[in-house]
């Protein structure tokens, strides 16, 4: 098969925003077959930007040289050692996918991080996480491919350098890689974390006393899909900003000045840190459920910027810059976005 390669490409339906915007080159792995033919293309040029489920991603603008979609498939079990089984998965899969379909073999560890929207491969890039558990404490391995060279490469948990939202991709010269499968110990064992948020008492509440890896599943399903727009009906790409990781002695000032925002343990280094909720800041500086044109943020969840029809990813921008810059000029903090900004500022 050939490698699929398109000019002038629109993208407003290969991003969970919706925004309108055009590639200059579109090129789509749907092999690992492709990988030589793949590095011709590029050869010689700037690096790609490498799009997977268009979930993490805000096109501010049209988007000058190169996006490499990936639509790599295959998940298998590799194999087992005790309880532990490793299992492999391609960059193009979709993560809850393979979410689902680990719980349907009877594997635990993944069932926190169910309804995540986008790709595999993303997946170690941002070190997903969600109700206090994070991809890092399942991860085993990845593959890569080396863009300017060809080459094969395998990371392990330390050369991805992982942190909260954090990786090794995420810096540097990190664009020259492509990760093509990812590897995780998953356990026939369930050991399940319901200490974060309201996982415990939503459990209690369904009368569920002794739950299961999938019971847990089913209830960060519920609370997502409660809490969380369907991007299907309303463009967004989930939780806009990160939640600030602030040094310890701010954060004990910031608890003194405001003792019911929520703070949770965290470090920065390997010195003590607080982590602050995102959206409390945002919430508390009254941009919950704020309209400005077609571009907004959510009624239900304030860390959510949604496109209520035509926004263009540059008034997407525009809106979460006065954000950041009111939350800053009322606590002090600087929230980071979550989602990649492209063209890059």
């Amino acid at each position: 098969m050939a490698l699929s390669i398109v000019h002038d490409a629109p993208l407003r339906a290969l991003n969970s925003f919706g925004v309108a915007a055009q590639a200059e080159r579109l090129i789509s792995l749907d092999d690992e077959a492709q990988l030589p033919e793949l590095h011709a293309a590029l050869a010689d040029g700037p690096a790609p930007f490498v799009l997977g489920g268009g979930s993490n991603v805000l096109f501010t603008a049209n988007v000058p040289g190169t996006v490499l979609r990936v639509a790599l498939r295959g998940v298998r079990m590799l194999g087992e050692d005790g309880d532990a089984v490793t299992v492999e998965a391609a960059a193009g899969e979709n993560w809850d996918a393979l979410v689902r379909w680990s719980l349907a073999q009877g594997l635990c560890g993944l069932e926190n991080l169910s309804m995540i929207p986008g790709t595999v491969g993303a997946a170690p890039i941002q070190n997903i996480g969600a109700y206090g558990v994070e991809l890092r404490e399942v991860f085993d391995s990845l593959d890569a491919v080396d863009l300017r060279t060809g080459e094969p490469a395998r990371f392990s948990a330390a050369d991805c350098a992982f942190h909260y939202r954090d990786s090794t991709f995420k810096h540097g010269d990190a664009a020259r890689w492509l990760i093509v499968r990812v590897r995780l110990r998953l356990s026939r064992t369930p050991r399940l974390r319901l200490s974060y948020g309201e996982l415990g008492q939503r459990l209690h509440e369904a009368g569920i006393d002794a739950p299961g890896a999938s019971d847990v599943a089913a209830i960060v399903r519920r609370i997502r899909t409660e809490r969380l727009p369907d991007p299907a009906r309303l463009g967004n790409a989930g939780s806009f900003f990160q939640n600030p990781i602030v040094p310890a002695a701010f954060g004990n000032g910031f608890c003194a000045a405001h003792p019911a925002a929520p703070t949770y343990p965290a470090t920065l280094g390997d010195a003590p840190a607080l982590k602050l909720s995102a959206a409390w800041l945002i919430e508390r500086c009254g941009w919950k459920g704020i309209r400005d044109g077609d571009a907004g943020v959510d009624a239900r969840h304030a860390l959510v910027l949604v496109n209520h029809g035509v926004a263009s990813g540059a008034q997407l921008l525009a809106l979460a810059t006065r954000i950041r810059e009111s939350v800053h000029a009322r606590f002090g903090v600087w929230l980071e976005t979550e989602p990649v900004l492209v063209p890059a500022r």
